[in-house]
């Protein structure tokens, strides 16, 4: 059953950063804009350019001149939401995601036949939503942002032409800020107080891949994220409203909350049909059941509000899932080559405990991308992908803060760039 217990904005905004826009959840998939054009079917053995410190850091051991890929995803999200009924009315803000800009960057250099070395910049996690102060929900959701930002020097080793590994160390640092509606009880639905909490960590993680060339035109590759613990040390101020009348609005209080960012498995096969055709696939599994609860503790709090604040939780009860892809690609001539992929990615959210917050369903994905090489060393990539989820409900129930229901119909739009040179 669902607890009715206040739900923390800012405990719900960190693990919004946990979860995909085109990864089950809310995580980012975006990391390369190559694998982006084939649906990432093949984004752990692929090893085209530089990205792969990312995909599979053992792919470094294939690019055999020194290169260097940046590039950035735009991302355009859109929710359709209908059927709302709330306790104190207000609107239904159906465009809460801006538009956000994803950014990366790679660098690979062979030292020699076996090693090579490589540093890696992007995004892993991250989200923008805001449904505004008069949204029907406000006390379920407002606003929330949250960026998780990963740094990753890596290394490779062949051990000859037909297998690799690779591992690379991740220093990942997540920021939010988000805000929250907290409705007062001495005038339900008007004078609602607010709450804007702030915080921040940077915890240690790591990739470790392994590739093999399985026949002259296959390759096999096995990719693992590892989890990723914070431990957010955070600033809550509270306005206006109950906390106006309680006489401590503008007051900051400390908090801490403990998250974990799920770890991942990637497999995937690419398969060289002919000098123009090649195919990929492949499957990951992501470890969200990690999530069963969130429990935020804020301290220093007065007795009037340490009952209420003191120590917030909220179920969650994820469940672990598979995102599945298929991707082609076509050489149409020296210059160009063509992408295209699909792929399918169940939502860890479960339908008693889905909230406005992360009304995410099962999502389809169709992506299509190019490649071109202006020069011998320059190749400019090229990808968009759309994105469509099954309908779902959202029913919140609490005594304090009244009822909200509502269905979403999720949808985005992805569009992304890279450019790579190689030396």
């Amino acid at each position: 059953m669902k607890k009715t217990m206040l739900k923390n904005p800012m405990g719900l905004a960190f693990v919004l950063a946990s979860s995909n826009v085109f990864a089950g959840g809310f995580a980012l998939n975006e990391q390369s804009i190559s694998g982006m054009g084939s649906g990432f079917a093949g984004r752990s053995s692929s090893a085209e350019d530089a990205s792969t410190i990312y995909g599979n850091p053992a792919g470094m051991a294939r690019l055999k001149r020194e290169q260097v890929s940046v590039g950035a995803a735009t991302l355009f999200a859109k929710s359709d939401i209908s059927r709302t009924r709330s306790t104190f009315g207000g609107n239904e803000d159906g465009d809460m995601v801006p538009t956000t800009t994803v950014p990366m960057g790679y660098y690979v250099k062979p030292i020699d036949d076996h090693w090579a070395f490589g540093v890696g910049f992007y995004v892993p996690f991250g989200l923008i939503t805001d449904y505004g102060s008069g949204f029907a929900g406000r006390y379920y959701a407002n606003k929330s942002e949250v960026t998780t930002l990963t740094f990753q020097p890596t290394i490779s080793y062949a051990f000859n032409e037909k297998v690799s590994i690779g591992f690379g160390p991740t220093i990942n640092r997540i920021s939010g800020e988000i805000s929250g509606m907290v409705p007062n009880p001495l005038s339900p639905g008007r004078n609602d107080g607010k709450l804007k909490s702030t915080g921040d960590d940077t915890a240690l993680g790591f990739n470790a891949g392994v590739l093999v060339q399985a026949t002259d035109r296959t390759r096999l590759g096995l990719t693992y994220h590892s989890k990723v613990s914070y431990h957010l040390d955070a600033k809550t101020k509270v306005t206006d409203g109950i906390f106006s009348v309680l006489g401590v609005s503008g007051r900051s209080y400390d908090a801490s909350l403990d998250v974990d960012t799920p770890e991942s498995v990637d497999f995937s096969v690419t398969h060289q049909f002919n000098n123009d055709w090649t195919l990929y696939l492949g499957s990951t599994w992501t470890r969200w059941s990690r999530f069963k609860e969130l429990a935020i503790e804020n301290s220093g709090l007065p007795p009037l509000l340490s009952g209420q604040l003191g120590t917030i939780s909220e179920e969650q009860n994820w469940h672990d899932t598979w995102a599945h892809a298929i991707g082609a690609a076509y050489q149409l001539n020296n210059q160009w080559v063509l992408r295209a992929g699909f792929s399918v990615d169940q939502s860890p959210a479960n339908n008693t405990n889905r909230g406005p917050r992360i009304p995410t369903g099962d999502r389809k994905v169709l992506s299509f991308g190019a490649g071109w090489m202006p020069m011998e060393n320059v190749t400019i990539d090229l990808a968009y992908s759309y994105l469509w989820e099954e309908s779902v409900e959202v029913n919140d129930t609490s005594a304090s803060r009244g009822a909200y229901s509502a269905r979403y119909k999720n949808s985005a739009s992805g569009l992304g760039t890279s450019v790579s040179y190689r030396f």
